[in-house]
Order: C-alpha cells, then structure tokens, then sequence
C-alpha cells in the first residue's frame, strides 16, 4: 500500500474540529461550534443526532460513558452514563427459569437507560446552550426525515419476521406499510420527536433558568412519563426472545427514579511521551490501558505497524489483558478490583515476559498481587446455544461488512453495534463520547415514546464469585470506551471507535501507529486487525482462542509470517476492521491552537469536520 495515501484529508484548522461516526452528527456538532456553542453543546446535541440517524447503533433509550478535558478547569473528568441492572434482576431469577446466561434481546437485558441522564448532566455542568436548542436538530429530523443509510434497511430487513410476527410496536415504526424502507430514503420516526418535545414542554413549565430546565427534563424521563411509560410496558407485556418464550421485563420507574448519572476520575496510564485515559472498571477501557502497558516492554515502537511482529505482539498482548478482564472486572462500586496491580508496570513487565515468539492458544489471566483469578463458566455458551431461539438473532453487535443483498438469508440478523463522536472547541476544551445501546434490533419499541430500550445487562454472568456477576443495582461492564490522551503533559487527543470487544483492539492498533508517526487519517486507515480469544461481552458469550482476523489489505507476507507463528488467521473484506473517530490539539504560533480531526471510511458514512 502507498504509505502516503488516505482515503480523505486529515482535516486541519484553528476553529474547532469534530468527528464522529455520521457526517449528520459532524454537521450539526460542527454548528453549534459556528452558533458560538462550547465542545460540550457541540457534543451534546451531535450525540442526539446520532440516536436519530443511527437507529441501528444507539437510541435514546442507550446509555453513553463521556470523556472529557475542561480547559476552564484543567482536568480530565469521567462521566458515567451506563445504568445499572433493575432491582428485579438476580442470578436466582433467571436461573429458576433455567438459563445459564441472561438474554441478549428481548425485555428482560434491560438497564437502566442512561444516556439522557449523562447528556444532560453535561450540557448542565459544562454547557453554554439551553436544551431546547441542543435538541431541536434531533427533533427535526426525526420529524421530518432524514436519509437511511443502506446498513439500517439491511438492519430492518433482517429482522422483519421478529417485528411483524412478534415485536408488532416495533414493526409499527420500522416497516412503513408493512414494508422494510428502502436504502436512501427519507425516513421519520415522529414518536420520538414528540417524547423529546413534549419533555421540553413540560422541563420548560416547571422552571425559568437554563439548569433548572435541564434538572427539570431529567426529572420529567426518570420520574415522569418517560418513566412510567417504561415501567408499564416492562411490566404489562411480554417479548419473545432468545429463549423461545415471551418474557415481561424486570425494568421498574423506581430503578429509574433512583439512578444519577456521576463523575469519576479516569484511569491513566504512560506510553512514551503520551498518557493515555479511559474511563474506570465498569467499562472495558483498562483493558486498553493494560496493552499500552504490556506493549512499553515489547519494544513495538521500533516496528514496522504492518510487520507480523507488530501484529504478533499487540495480539498476544491483547489476549493477556482481555484474560484479565474476563477474570478481574465488575462495578467497582460493588466489587473489589485489583486495579492498582493490573495497572502497575511490575505486573506488565511479568506478564509481557511470558509473550513469545508463537501464538498462545490458551486463555490466561493473570495473579495480580498474588490473587488467584476466578473465571466464569464458559461452557455456558455451548450449553446456552444448544438450548436457545436464535431465528431472531443473538444480540452481537456487528462490525464487519455485510454481505451483498444477494446474499442475504432470512435466517441472518444484524443487530446493533455502537457511534463515537469527538469534539474540539477553539478554547481546547474537549470531548470523547461512545454512545450506544437501544438500537431497534434490541428490544420492542416502548409504543408510548416511539424507541426501544438498553439490553446490557447480556454483559453480566449468573456465576457465584465473579467480578461481573448480575447483582440488583449493579452496572454491567460495559463494552463502551472513549478514550482521551495527554502529550507531555498537555491535553492532546480525543478518540474511540464503535466495536464491542474490538473497541480496544482497534484503538490500541491505531494508537501505536499514530505514536509511531502516522497522521490520524493514516493511522485510520491503515489495514488492522481483532483476536476473539476470550468469552464475548455480549450473548451467548462465545470465544474463539487464538483467531485473529485481519483485513485483506495486509501484506501476504505478514499473514504468512502470522500463520506460521501459530496464529488462527482469518481473513476479512478489505474495509472490515475499524471504526475509529478522532481529534487533537496542539500548540501553535502565536498562542493559538492547531486543532485536527480524521474519521473512518469504513461504512461510508463517519465524517470529520473543523476550520
């Protein structure tokens, strides 16, 4: 490949740049920026775009982990938007229906629905914009219409069954006359700019300041009709799901009523010059942290990105570290993770020793201060499967390319997967956000608000004594993972990808090659690469030891070399692996700030915007 080529420009300015996985959401993020808004507004109304224009990615009714650098304040802040599971949900519930696994679809993987709780709270705490105006591009388009990309038809296509036979609440807004909507048309989805209005109206009667009005609305969805309109379709109906059955749900107004999206302070650790952030071990975001770690003592930087020993080694990294996450992650608010020596660069330097020339096709956590690792059944999976409905899907996000239309099959699904955005303001303010979770392959649409709801909770086990086993009130570990980073010491970049498990494969990949000197539209496109060597986050919770699957455009010579070192090579379509967004800011002449932005190509629809 011509190192020299990317797919569009680095995009490059003094202004402000966002990019995100939708050039909508750029565009409108872009805006607010223009109208005088701050990286927060900007970010904030982008973030309900997405809910609107990536339907089959996140919806209103997701949940969103934030990043974020407050130039005003210098520091890093982390704010959490994934809510917790239902005070309904416990192992004994879904055991004493005979399950090793919770669902991946259906009523019953509910959580709490958090990310209009974090949007909010940072447009209150660090926006300039009412929330009428941050709302009003997400109104409009879902009032109007906006242009279906061709992967939501496929979406709709392949889950047309479920919602005519079953889901029919769904089937009432995604099949128009009965029908699947064809790619490239204008497509509306008017219940939910009238749940979004109708909470303004009521945010707007009950208060006369800008942050009264948004406490207002958060009151109106988690105490209000939002709330109630959720609480009785979870308890009233009934949805078929993956266990052949038609489940009501455990989702409940007072689980809803008692949650608060909160501020923590992000993980960090140091890879040359940069020190990276993630948000804390109710996301998988250490799991990156522990690569870059284990990477300082493998000597990747004086390698070639698309050598195999590069591959070789951020793969075999990876399985460490995913191993660990398998065995030592949960909400730290209930579990006590050994996070200060998974962390620590004693533990890396040990683990990264044991990393050698051949592919490991063993699962490996590690004994971090000395405890021994407690890993979940993982046969569940093959049992789970054995026993299971999956006509309708599995609830897996996808990240590769879909096949052609000729190819589809009826028994296919492809349901939802995740958005970025990013944002930089002249003032170097910033933004990392991954929002997802609600997508309309997820679970029925709640008829009264017009979108489906979170189905996370798939991400816990039913194990006694593990990290993330399902506890009432206790936050999944959830897959979502922005990320943030520092150039000696000053706030350099803001990044992440859609993905699922692949979140942190990709962004540690395209991380290192841009250390290495790639500008970020090269270190975007640039042929990667995921493992599925541990049990998946999501439903059924299956793994693959030792696969490795790597775009086509890798050199032969590379996937030669990789096969010979033991690796399970599978080859994937030349644009398969990645979904990266990202931004920077760095100092310039004369005090300002150049700021850069890049987006992913893969999919033809992320974009990067800025002046």
């Amino acid at each position: 490949m011509n190192p020299s080529f990317t797919t569009r420009p680095e995009i490059r300015g003094t202004f402000g740049v966002v990019s995100s996985t939708h050039w909508l959401a750029s565009q409108v993020a872009m805006s607010v920026l223009e109208r005088g808004g701050n990286a927060y507004d900007a970010a904030v109304a982008g973030g309900f775009v997405l809910q609107v224009v990536e339907p089959h990615l996140n919806g209103p009714g997701g949940e969103v982990p934030i990043l974020l650098w407050s130039e005003r304040e210098q520091r890093m802040r982390a704010l959490c938007g994934q809510g917790p599971a239902p005070a309904l949900a416990t192992p004994a519930y879904f055991r004493g229906m005979g399950l090793d696994l919770v669902p991946g679809i259906g009523l019953l993987p509910a959580t709490v629905p958090g990310a209009f709780g974090a949007w909010l709270t940072l447009l209150r705490d660090y926006g300039t914009w009412e929330l009428a105006d941050v709302l009003q591009p997400a109104i409009g388009y879902a009032r109007d219409g906006f242009p279906l990309v061709p992967r939501i038809s496929q979406a709709i296509l392949a889950v047309q069954a479920l919602f005519r036979d079953e889901w029919k609440s769904s089937g009432n807004v995604w099949l128009p006359g009965g029908r699947v909507p064809a790619p490239d048309a204008l497509f509306r989805t008017p219940a939910i700019a009238a749940t979004y209005t109708r909470i303004l109206d009521e945010a707007h009667a009950t208060s006369t300041d800008r942050c009264g009005r948004i406490d207002a609305a958060l009151d109106v969805w988690y105490r209000g009709f939002v709330a109630d309109a959720i609480d009785s379709f979870y308890t009233n109906e009934a949805a078929l799901d993956t266990t052949g059955q038609r489940n009501p749900g455990l989702l409940r107004k007072s689980d809803l009523a008692n949650w608060r999206a909160t501020y923590d302070e992000p993980l960090t650790t140091q890879y040359g010059r940069y020190t990276v952030a993630k948000c804390g071990v109710w996301s998988q975001g250490p799991v990156h942290l522990q690569q870059l770690a284990l990477l300082r003592h493998l000597d990747v930087d004086k390698l070639d990105p698309l050598s195999p020993q590069f591959v070789h080694r951020v793969a075999e990294a990876a399985k460490l570290a995913f191993a660990d996450r398998t065995a030592w992650y949960g909400d730290p608010d209930h579990v006590q993770v050994p996070l200060a020596a998974l962390l620590s660069d004693d533990y890396a330097r040990a683990r990264a020793a044991g990393i050698g020339e051949r592919a490991s096709a063993a699962l490996q956590p590690g004994s971090p201060g000395g405890l021994a690792p407690r890993l979940p059944d993982l046969d569940a999976a093959i049992r789970t499967l054995a026993a299971s409905d999956t006509r309708y899907g599995v609830g897996e996000p996808t990240f590769a390319a879909l096949p052609p239309v000729s190819e589809w099959a009826t028994r296919e699904l492809f349901v939802g997967d995740t958005c970025q955005i990013d944002v930089i303001d002249r003032d170097g303010n910033m933004v990392a956000a991954t929002p997802s979770g609600g997508w309309l392959s997820s679970s029925p649409v709640v008829p009264e608000l017009g979108f489906s709801l979170t189905t996370r909770l798939q991400m816990t086990w039913l194990d006694d004594g593990v990290p993330g086993q399902l506890q009432p009130g206790k936050r999944p570990c959830t897959t979502l993972s922005p990320g943030l980073a520092l150039r000696d010491g000053l706030p350099y970049m803001a990044f992440g990808t859609p993905g699922g498990d692949q979140q942190d494969q990709w962004t540690v990949a395209f991380f290192l090659r841009h250390a290495l000197g790639m500008n970020l539209q090269a270190a975007i496109d640039a042929p990667s690469w995921h493992i599925d060597h541990f049990p998946g986050s999501f439903w059924p919770r299956s793994q693959t030891l030792n696969r490795l699957t790597v775009e086509s455009r890798m050199p032969a010579a590379t996937l030669d070399a990789l096969r010979a070192a033991g690796h399970d090579v599978k080859v994937g379509p030349d644009w398969s692996e990645g979904r990266i967004s990202a931004c920077t800011r760095e100092p310039a002449a004369g005090g300002q700030m150049l700021l850069r932005a890049a987006a992913n190509p893969r999919g033809m629809q992320g974009y990067a915007v800025g002046r």
